[in-house]
């Protein structure tokens, strides 16, 4: 029997005014789109900016639905209106603000699992790794190089 150890690598600003101006500029956009969620059973709000490599900036917030399979995340819903409008575009960067209407959201918030294998199938598809940069509505902001820190061990169309 062998052990596999695998080590992810992020980078910790303490507050969005840390961030280079740029990604400060991306997550106030995310910030802003997050108070467009529909989100009237989790009262959770996300909010997610693309950056690509065309200059465009696009947004997405989450889009609850009372039939809750049908919802998608902010990330999704950037992601695949990104791809519908630009799609030789490459994602550059993302930026993710999560708030909950209930409780104060202080901790970075990553991506669920199915933005988490969303953002590994473009990043496959571009073969160019997407900054990820995530936080709550205040605090700290976490950074990764690419979506494999999150999610190391990826499912691609070579397993198919």
């Amino acid at each position: 029997m062998n052990k596999i150890e695998i080590k992810t690598t992020f980078t910790a600003f303490q507050s969005v005014e840390e961030l280079p101006l740029d990604i400060q500029s991306l997550m106030k956009q995310a910030v802003e789109v997050r108070k467009n969620a529909y989100a009237p059973y989790s009262k959770f709000r996300v909010g997610a900016a693309l950056l690509l490599d065309n200059g465009k900036t696009v947004l997405g917030s989450n889009q609850e639905n009372a039939a809750y399979p049908s919802g998608l995340c902010a990330e999704r819903v950037a992601i695949f209106h990104s791809n519908a409008v630009y799609p030789d575009a490459k994602i550059i960067k993302m930026a993710i603000s999560a708030a909950s209407d209930v409780n104060e959201t202080k901790s970075p918030t990553p991506p669920c699992g199915s933005c988490r294998q969303a953002i590994s199938e473009y990043e496959f598809k571009q073969n160019t790794p997407i900054e990820i940069y995530f936080m709550g509505e205040s605090g700290e902001v976490y950074k990764s190089d690419s979506i494999k820190n999150l999610l190391p061990l990826s499912f691609d169309k070579n397993f198919l």
